[in-house]
């Protein structure tokens, strides 16, 4: 008897340790798309495809090196990026559009809400990813990164 409560004892305290030691690191490092997903309740690929298609559009609007500082901050962007919609012919006329006004941030814009489109998301989700991703960055990779993802975009 004595015996058996030992061996109960000495498994619940393995058990916690392995407990204690793997739940933080998860708890502590939720990633970007885990974000997303739980704050928006969207599925992971809208999450995925949605967070690439905000990236895709900053990388189109920044220098390598600029770009490089908030890839930096963000583990699994080129996944990301490669999960946002393709968007076919339209991205030409948007930027003959953009430019006439004046703005490539307006074409951009456009292109975004198409590509929330593509994955059944609404146009107005474009504006609930932002300070998310905005968030995100600034606490991965520093004010200065978050700045240039800013500017890129808005």
């Amino acid at each position: 008897m004595i015996r058996k409560q030992f061996l109960i004892n000495i498994f619940s305290i393995l058990f916690l340790i392995c407990w204690i030691t793997y739940t933080p690191t998860y708890a502590g490092e939720m990633g970007l798309v885990d974000l997303l997903t739980s704050q928006l309740g969207v599925t992971k690929g809208q999450a995925e495809g949605g967070a690439g298609s905000i990236f895709q559009l900053a990388k189109q609007n920044l220098s390598v090196e600029d770009f490089s500082s908030i890839a930096k901050a963000v583990p699994g962007i080129d996944k990301m990026m490669g999960a946002a919609p393709k968007l076919e012919g339209s991205s030409s006329s948007l930027k003959g559009i953009s430019s006439m006004m004046g703005s490539n941030k307006i074409g951009g814009m456009a292109s975004l809400t198409s590509s929330f489109e593509k994955l059944g998301l609404s146009s107005e989700m474009v504006d609930k990813f932002m300070p998310i991703i905005l968030d995100y960055v600034e606490n991965k990779g520093g004010e200065h990164a978050m700045n240039l993802l800013k500017g890129a975009l808005l």
